[in-house]
């Protein structure tokens, strides 16, 4: 029963922290500009500005749950649900992780990093490869800055200035592969 219950209750915070997303408007500029602190929440309330969410406690908060919420860095290991803060991607998983709901590692965007499927793709960056048991078998993507003459995969966001030409069926691992030049 216990079990179920801090399932419940991690269902119900990460449906919660995207609800207070949308309902507030909250934007990547916001959360940067905000002061970030450290603390424990309910589940249900919202995590503060430029924090992430790294550790969970079904039996906070009188049985309902709770989040403990401290500013993102490098290199820290987040909950499932937490939100990723502008500039960040996950780039490990762990299934076992932040008492058994899944942890995510998250780390500052760089020229030629391994991400996690489901991971966002920066601004300016593009994916080029791909390696489906990557990533603790959620599957990987490459992520590169934008230049001309890169193979992107299929899926992978074109920035301004870009456009995609010849296509590939088997580039990026089978997904297919589109050539990128400057437009």
């Amino acid at each position: 029963m216990a079990v179920l219950r801090a399932r419940v209750a991690a269902v119900a915070g990460t449906v919660a922290l995207a609800a207070a997303v949308v309902l507030t408007g909250a934007t990547a500029a916001a959360a940067e500009s905000a002061t970030a602190m450290d603390g424990w929440g309910c589940s249900g309330a919202p995590v503060p500005s430029g924090n992430v969410i790294t550790d969970y406690d079904p039996y906070g908060c009188g049985g309902l749950g709770s989040w403990y919420n401290r500013p993102v860095k490098d290199g820290i290991w987040t909950c499932s649900g937490s939100p990723i803060v502008s500039g960040y991607v996950i780039t490990n998983h762990d299934r076992n992780g932040c008492r058994g709901i899944g942890s995510w590692y998250h780390r500052l965007v760089k020229d030629g990093i391994w991400t996690c499927g489901g991971s966002p793709v920066v601004s300016g960056y593009v994916t080029t490869r791909h390696d489906r048991n990557g990533c603790s078998g959620v599957g990987s993507w490459y992520q590169r800055l934008a230049k001309n003459g890169l193979w992107i995969c299929g899926g992978s966001p074109i920035p301004p200035g870009y456009r995609t030409t010849s296509f590939d069926s088997h580039g990026c691992d089978g997904v297919g592969a589109w050539y990128l030049t400057r437009a």
